[in-house]
């Protein structure tokens, strides 16, 4: 497994050891932010499984704040006595991760292993034309395991490339979406790995300790495929963290070096399905309303950066929302700190529908104790941010009207387009609105803060726009139509529509 150490050096390390350093190493490599959302979650199992998770909020408020020596002894022992069979990601009868009853059928049915890969599978549809999924190149066992582990957390919805009535049976190609699927999953980031797997312990008492090692292994019977079945109730966060979301077996292939093993096929059809307790097994997520007034957990979305959100979860770090961010608030508050302790890391899947489109993620800094300090920059580096996009698309309008007097309505969208600078924009305030963050996180007022932010916006705003101006010509029209821009742009920002960073700074609040 990768990690990274404190120096930002690449290691590899096999999980006795991946525990064993867990206070000296800094975070987990993974190749995208799901896969290493994936990897914390597998080893977030592991500490449940072997019983080094905290009992009550109490202890969990002393695990983060004093550790010990060694905080994950208890896992490395547990490993340790573990069975290497147990472990083997190529068993005949019960492989890592994986459902070995689909071993009759993976010589005929089964595909290269880029359907293993989130990022390279396109539509799962089975009647699609996807040729690049039959190609055999092998994939590394070590890529392919933390592929598979994305997979049974963020797979997606649809219709699985496998025939139900040739194999296990029709129920077998219908997939539900991941239990991290279709949200945003928020993870808090601390100095350490050792620290990052603390902060995200959820107290229990007495969890059963059942982890999904294997398909035909286990304590209950799994599902079948004739038929979807119900939902199966939750057995303790060990299963949580550790389901398998997909019915997935690999074949093994000699590595290209001749040493290391490696995939060249792959069968995936659909996993299990669990019955979850919002209150208990989505203690990370972040409630939003939509435009129907319907509540779920913050989503991924194609049209709203995931940045501009950041205020929903500072928000919801108070004593009475419970879960993560409940615990979050009872930490005490640095007394000196010349760099905040922690982050939040949001990571979610965009899809368009079936077929997975990338990632987004966002990193958030965090500061016990300064919650509402960074919910109240986030929410005013938001609005100000809104109103200089929309104050560009007025702008552009202005260029526009003057442009093309007599403009068919077919081609306005198009013409519109070429005086909006607000892509642009949102792509670049991403950076100065991170950096407000990181000050008031390390201790700034956010009174103090707000200009430099206003102005390093205000700046770019008004080089983009002048880009974008630039394609009009020379002459009189073009002249008007570049200066009635500017003037409603400038207008625009200090309108009584216009919130009071922009319009008056000094009046912007504590």
């Amino acid at each position: 497994m990768r990690a990274l150490t404190q120096d930002g050096s690449v290691v590899d390390l096999n999980l006795v050891q991946l525990f064993a350093r867990a206070e000296e190493l800094r975070d987990i490599d993974g190749t995208t932010p799901g896969e290493k959302a994936a990897f914390v979650e597998f080893l977030i199992a592991l500490c449940y499984a072997s019983g080094a998770y905290p009992a009550s909020d109490e202890e969990w408020l002393d695990r983060v704040q004093e550790p010990g020596p060694t905080p994950f002894g208890t896992v490395v022992s547990w490993l340790i006595d573990q069975s290497d069979e147990d472990w083997n990601l190529f068993h005949p009868t019960r492989p890592l991760g994986q459902n070995s009853l689909l071993a009759p059928f993976l010589e005929q049915h089964g595909t290269g292993p880029a359907q293993l890969v989130i990022e390279h599978t396109g539509d799962y549809n089975q009647f699609a034309d996807h040729h690049h999924l039959e190609h055999s190149d092998p994939l590394p066992a070590a890529q392919a395991f933390r592929a598979m582990l994305t997979q049974h957390s963020f797979g997606l919805s649809g219709r699985a490339r496998i025939s139900g009535k040739a194999t296990l049976g029709p129920a077998i190609t219908n997939l539900a979406t991941g239990r991290l699927g279709g949200r945003v999953r928020v993870l808090a980031l601390g100095q350490s790995l050792g620290h990052t797997l603390r902060l995200n312990l959820a107290p229990t008492i007495n969890d059963p300790r059942l982890l999904n090692l294997t398909w035909t292994t286990g304590s209950f019977e799994r599902r079948g495929f004739t038929a979807k079945p119900p939902a199966r109730p939750v057995q303790g966060f060990a299963d949580l963290h550790s389901y398998l979301g997909r019915s997935v077996l690999m074949r093994p292939k000699q590595g290209l070096d001749g040493e290391q093993a490696a995939i060249d096929r792959v069968l995936i059809g659909a996993g299990e399905l669990l019955h979850l307790n919002p209150e208990l097994h989505l203690q990370d997520a972040v409630i939003s309303e939509t435009r129907t007034g319907e509540k779920k957990p913050l989503w991924p979305s194609p049209t709203r950066d995931l940045w501009r959100e950041a205020h929903s979860l500072y928000a919801a770090v108070k004593p009475g929302t419970g879960g993560l961010y409940a615990r979050l608030a009872k930490l005490p508050k640095e007394k000196v700190a010349d760099r905040h302790p922690f982050d939040l890391l949001a990571v979610g899947l965009l899809s368009n529908k079936a077929t997975p489109v990338g990632w987004v993620t966002s990193v958030f800094p965090f500061a016990p104790g300064l919650a509402p300090y960074l919910y109240e920059a986030s929410r005013r580096g938001s609005e100000i941010a809104e109103h200089i996009a929309r104050s560009l698309d007025r702008a552009a309008y202005a260029a526009w009207e003057i442009a093309y007097p007599n403009p068919k309505p077919s081609d306005k969208k198009a013409q519109l387009a070429r005086f909006d600078a607000r892509g642009e924009q949102w792509k670049a305030t991403e950076e100065p609105f991170h950096t407000l963050l990181v000050d008031v996180a390390d201790g700034a007022m956010v009174t103090d803060c707000i200009p430099e932010y206003v102005e390093w916006l205000l700046e770019m705003a008004r080089e983009f726009l002048d880009k974008r101006l630039d394609s009009l010509p020379k002459n009189g029209q073009g002249l008007r139509a570049r200066a009635a821009a500017r003037r409603c742009f400038e207008a625009e920002l200090t309108s009584t529509r216009a919130p009071v960073d922009l319009t008056n700074p000094a009046e912007g609040g504590a």
